[in-house]
């Protein structure tokens, strides 16, 4: 998935605070474009199904009374979209079947943003071990081979240290390794960087 594609999510919630809380917080997330629809009824929700078919839905489970996902995914059967329960009061666990993930009022932006790019990650083809990297990521990669830190990194690319080790945890999720040696060798097979640039301090 890459970062700059837009998403567009749907937060189906009836409580204004909670609602407006979370779409401020989607709006802002890091090398995140993500177009956010607010939901405040159930016809709403239809009202947003027929005119927008968003790719991921951010529901309270007790929406409407209660949220019946597999019902609702008959209905739309044409629609890919992928389900999140919004969890901050106590539900019980069998409201919670059929969801693909859920979020909480102590997720933090790094899981948020996490939960966001794994399920679109799922919603997509499988793509090349390669091309399952941003472009940015793919600079990261470059760049801490050839022995940069993180605030090196942030200061060449301009973006923020918080943000590049986002984009570190990312890389080390997607290609399971978590050596430098392991990143090394990975940047010199996919062409990232050359032989000469790497710095051998494995």
């Amino acid at each position: 998935m890459k970062s700059q594609e837009t998403i567009y999510i749907a937060v189906a919630e009836k409580s204004m605070i909670v609602r407006s809380g979370l779409v401020s917080v989607l709006r802002r997330l890091p090398d995140l474009t993500i177009q956010v629809i607010e939901i405040s009824s159930e016809e709403g929700l239809r009202h947003c199904m027929e005119a927008h078919k968003p790719q991921i839905l951010v529901i309270n489970p007790q929406f409407g009374g209660w949220f019946d996902v597999v019902a609702f995914k008959q209905e739309y059967p044409e629609a890919p979209m992928k389900f999140v329960s919004l969890i901050y009061t106590m539900v019980d666990a069998s409201q919670l079947k059929g969801y693909d993930d859920s979020v909480g009022l102590f997720d933090d932006v790094d899981s948020l943003a996490h939960k966001i790019l794994q399920l679109m990650n799922m919603a997509g083809e499988e793509d090349g071990e390669s091309d399952s990297l941003s472009q940015r990521e793919k600079e990261i990669v470059g760049c801490v081979v050839r022995g940069m830190t993180n605030k090196e990194i942030a200061e060449k690319l301009y973006i923020s240290v918080h943000t590049v080790i986002t984009h570190r945890r990312n890389i080390t999720r997607k290609l399971q390794i978590h050596s430098a040696a392991g990143l090394t060798i990975y940047a010199i097979v996919n062409k990232l960087v050359e032989l000469s640039e790497v710095k051998m301090n494995l």
